[in-house]
Order: structure tokens, then sequence, then C-alpha cells
């Protein structure tokens, strides 16, 4: 199957997520908990507009070269600066045509098989972290697991269960504080302070990536943390309206992390050129993860693969034509902002 056919035939087995044509959050807003956003609902939607207002900057008199699209993080290798990004409780929130661990099994393996690498996400029930983290002890290690801004106690206790399998780094998506679901809960999610944050890591053997960051005073507190990575992340726009895009924040966080940490970006993120356009204002690597959730109930690990291989030939092809043969080669003045 291509692509089309399997985001149609993932509209047979998902609930909220309409598995669009055009992933860019219209059909599914406010429609939390599940794929949608709070108040308004536009903010997946700005997230994926804002993409499409950067243009490419074609330029193909440049010197002969193989392209490269291998990436390094951490210590790993993988084909494509793209992470599959965290989702949990796909049986409550998309569809119960997977259990937990039959979602993870498809994505972690998908992922690896196909050389990219999955997040995996969190949430009330800790069994199902531990699913996930079994699937990606049994992988070597390739996986993110991320865990909320719990309270202390918790974060030290899932922590501990994340170390013991192999993972070869940690996230907190602490921007999750938003989501209404988990505000009602026991335990509940909180904020978490610069020091708080710096006595987790100093604790953690991994390293660890702070996800859910908008602001320049934001990476700073992460990065006096000594987190070794962020991510530019409004949580695909879902936990507070009228904030802005991750696209349209990136280049002035860049300006101020570059060197520090590594710096990711999510939100709207669905095609190779968007990654290009991503690189090009500076991150090192992208989280999509709609697409991928779209693509396991679509056609599970060949979907995945699929959709990793249209991503590296658009990438490739995006690279071709802007004078780019290595990730590093790309910048700046190789894309264009409307006005």
């Amino acid at each position: 199957m291509n692509l089309k056919e399997i985001k149609q035939n993932a509209k047979t087995k998902l609930g909220k997520c309409f598995s669009c044509d055009i992933c860019d959050g219209r059909a599914c807003k406010n429609t939390i908990p599940g794929p949608g956003s709070k108040g308004s609902g536009n903010g997946a939607t700005k997230n994926y507009e804002a993409w499409k207002e950067i243009e490419l900057e074609m330029d193909t008199i440049v010197d002969k070269g193989q392209i490269d699209t291998s990436f390094d993080f951490f210590g790993k290798k993988f084909e494509l600066p793209v992470f599959a990004g965290p989702i949990a409780n796909v049986r409550d929130h998309y569809s119960d045509a997977y259990s937990e661990q039959e979602y993870y099994e498809i994505l972690v393996r998908g992922c690896k098989d196909a050389g990219i690498c999955a997040w995996t996400g969190d949430g009330v029930n800790d069994g199902y972290m531990q699913m996930a983290l079994d699937i990606i002890k049994s992988c070597d290690g390739i996986g993110i697991p991320t865990i909320k801004p719990w309270a202390h106690y918790k974060m030290m206790e899932k922590i501990k269960m994340v170390e013991s399998s192999g993972a070869f780094a940690i996230a907190s998506d602490i921007d999750s504080i938003g989501l209404p679901f988990l505000q009602s809960e026991d335990g509940m999610v909180n904020s978490l302070s610069s020091n708080e944050i710096a006595d987790i890591i100093k604790s953690v053997k991994l390293p660890f990536i702070i996800k859910g960051v908008m602001t320049i005073k934001g990476a700073k507190k992460a990065i006096d943390a000594d987190a070794k990575a962020i991510v530019v992340s409004n949580h695909g726009g879902r936990v507070l309206d009228e904030t802005p895009s991750t696209a349209s924040v990136l280049k002035e966080i860049v300006d101020y992390a570059k060197e520090k940490c590594l710096i990711l970006v999510d939100g709207g993120i669905r095609t190779g050129r968007d990654i290009f356009k991503a690189l090009a204002l500076g991150a090192d690597a992208v989280l999509i993860a709609r697409p991928f959730l779209q693509v396991v109930y679509g056609n599970e690990k060949d979907g995945i693969l699929t959709y990793v291989n249209e991503l590296k030939n658009e990438l490739r092809d995006a690279m071709l034509m802007c004078g780019a043969r290595k990730l590093s080669d790309i910048s700046f003045d190789m894309i264009r902002l409307k006005k």
C-alpha cells in the first residue's frame, strides 16, 4: 500500500483521529482527551500552517556528492533526524483496535527496523509505561521514554523504571500539565522549578531531555538545569490556546541555545520538506507524532516503513535541490520566510 491507501485504511480503525489526507488539526479540534486542542482548537492548525509559510531556496549549482541523511544522537546513529513522537493511552483516546502493548510493540519495533527511534508516552496507569519499557529493552534500548512532571517521588520511581530498561535517553514533557484529564488525577502533574529539574537531572544516569520549551527564558532554565536537549514544543498546540506556533519561535530559541544543548522541534511537521525547514532554522532533529499513529493503524510496521521512506525521499530531494549534501550543510539561507 502507498501512504494514501495506508491512511485510508487507518480510518476504519481510528476513532477521534480521522486520519485526514491533510493532517492539520481542523477536523479533530476540541476533542480532548484525544488528538484535539483546548480553547478554540486551532493550536494544531497554527503549527501546521506555519511550516507552509516557509519556502525553499532552490540552488543546484553545487559540487557533486552523495546525499547523506544520517543522524547521530547521544551515541546512536539513525537514518533520519526524525523521531516518532510520544502518544500514550491510545486505547482510551484513539481506538480500541490495539491494546497499549500491541501499539508500542508495532511502533517501537517498526521504527527501529526502519532506522529511526520512537519516543514512548506516560500516563496515570504505570503499567502502560512498563509495557513500553519492556519493549524498548527487547529492542536493545532503542527508544526514548517520556515521563510526565509528576510529584518528585513518582518521577523518581519512573526514572528508575526507565534506567532498568536500557533506554539510551530519557525525556519529560513538562508542558503536559495543561492536559485537563491529567489535572484531575491523583498524583497529578505539576510545574517544576529549575532547581527541581536540576535535582532530578543530577540523579539520572541518562541524557535528560526537556520537552515543552517555547521561549528563550524557558530554554535558559532547562539548560541551567543541565538538560542535554530541549524540544521546542507546545504539545501539538493542544494545551494552551493562542500560543505561537513552534516554527515561529524556533529560530530565536536556536540563536540562544545553539552549542549549549541539542535542539529538537515538533508540531505540525508532516513531510521531508518540513524536516528540511526545521533544520534550516537550526533544529538538530524533529518529532512527528500523529502521522506515525495513523500509519500504525493503517498498516502496522509496513506502514511505518512506508512513511519513513517517504520522509527520507522528500528530505533527500530538498537537500539535492537546495545544495545540501549532508545535514550539517543545511542552513538558514536555504529557506525564505514569507512576508
